[in-house]
C-alpha cells in the first residue's frame, strides 16, 4: 500500500491546487483521476482550464463513476493517483440512481457509494502508488432543507471519514492553508 493523503474542505479553499502541487513534488508519473461531468458551456471551461493547467506527462482518466475498474488498467504505469473529486464523483453516483429526491432510499444510496468505495480501497491496499484524493467537507453548513441533499450530505461525510480512517495525512483546507489533521487529531 502506498500513502494516502486526504484533501477536504470547502469550495475555492485550495484542495485541487494543493493536491496537484504535492502530486508534482512527488513524481511525474501521474494519474489524474477526473470525476467532473461537463454538463454545460461553464463547466466545460472549468475543465479545460483544469487540463491546461496539468503537465503534460501526466495522464488522465475521466470517469464519472467507477473509478476503481476505470483505473485499475492504469494504475500498474504510476507512481501517484489523484482523485479530484470524490464529492462529484458522489454526486454523480446519486444521479445515476436517481429515484424520487423527496424519498430518497438512502440504504440504495449507501450500498452503491460502499461499493464505490470498496472499488477505491482495494486498489489503494493493493497497489505501491500514493493516492490523493480531493473531496469537499459538507457538514459545516445549514441542514440541507430537501430529503436527498440531507442524504447526500450524510453520506459523503461517512466516505469521507472511512477514506480518512485510512490515511497517512488528512489536511483542512482553508483560505489555501492546510491545516494537518492527521496530527492534531484525537487519539481514541
Amino acid at each position: 500500500m502506498g500513502k494516502l493523503t486526504i484533501l477536504l474542505g470547502g469550495a475555492r479553499s485550495g484542495k485541487s491546487t494543493l493536491a496537484e502541487k504535492l502530486a508534482a513534488k512527488q513524481s511525474e508519473r501521474v494519474l489524474y483521476v477526473a470525476t467532473a461531468i461537463p454538463f454545460d458551456d461553464e463547466m466545460k471551461l472549468r475543465i479545460q482550464i483544469h487540463k491546461e493547467q496539468r503537465p503534460h506527462s501526466w495522464k488522465t482518466v475521466e470517469t464519472p463513476t467507477g473509478v476503481g475498474k476505470a483505473v485499475q488498467d492504469e494504475i500498474h504505469s504510476v507512481e501517484i493517483v489523484l482523485l479530484d473529486c470524490l464529492t462529484l464523483l458522489v454526486n454523480n453516483l446519486f444521479m445515476e440512481i436517481s429515484g424520487d429526491p423527496d424519498h430518497p432510499d438512502e440504504e440504495l444510496f449507501s450500498q452503491a457509494l460502499d461499493r464505490e468505495i470498496d472499488g477505491i480501497v482495494t486498489l489503494i491496499k493493493s497497489f505501491a502508488a500514493n493516492w490523493i484524493i480531493v473531496s469537499n467537507e459538507v457538514g459545516l453548513g445549514l441542514v440541507p432543507p430537501y430529503p436527498l441533499g440531507r442524504v447526500y450530505r450524510d453520506l459523503l461525510g461517512r466516505a469521507n471519514q472511512r477514506l480518512a480512517d485510512l490515511a497517512d495525512e488528512v489536511y483542512l483546507m482553508v483560505a489555501g492553508k492546510a491545516i494537518p489533521l492527521h496530527e492534531i487529531a484525537l487519539k481514541l
